[in-house]
């Protein structure tokens, strides 16, 4: 069973072919559904290596695999899903108040973050249980 598609959802970004290369762009609030108000990326990250283990209260966040690739264990407090990302014009778009891991890093893997908000300690659930709780009063 796949989460319902206002919580998670692909995204596709255009391409442009050359024969000197392929290039690939986002805009904010035209390819991804809010303003990017932050950027990140990981690197270098151990093949057996575990990521993420959280959620949002108010953040949401598109995840590419720019290199390589690497599976997001997305979950919404009802449904669980897998995703593997491994294309860079294809990203996955997690609304907030979805918990989500990310695990099985290929050697080299980069992954990029676009998200709707700076950095704020205070908007996440590090607890799975406060986030059980979160999604049951929050989409009861």
């Amino acid at each position: 069973m796949t989460i319902p598609e206002g919580f998670v959802r692909e995204i596709r970004l255009p391409q442009i072919h050359d024969p000197r290369g392929d290039l690939t762009f986002v805009e904010g609030g035209n390819h991804i559904p809010f303003d990017i108000r932050r950027v990140y990326y990981l690197y270098n990250v151990p093949v057996d290596a575990e990521r993420g283990g959280h959620a949002h209260k108010e953040l949401e966040q598109v995840v590419f695999a720019l290199s390589g690739s690497f599976r997001m264990k997305i979950d919404d407090g009802h449904t669980q899903s897998e995703y593997w990302l491994r294309d860079p014009r294809k990203g996955l778009y997690i609304n907030r108040l979805v918990w989500r891991e990310m695990d099985s890093f290929s050697q080299g893997a980069v992954c990029m973050v676009l998200a709707s908000q700076p950095y704020d300690e205070s908007d996440y659930y590090r607890s799975y249980d406060a986030f059980l709780a979160a999604t049951r009063s929050n989409r009861a």
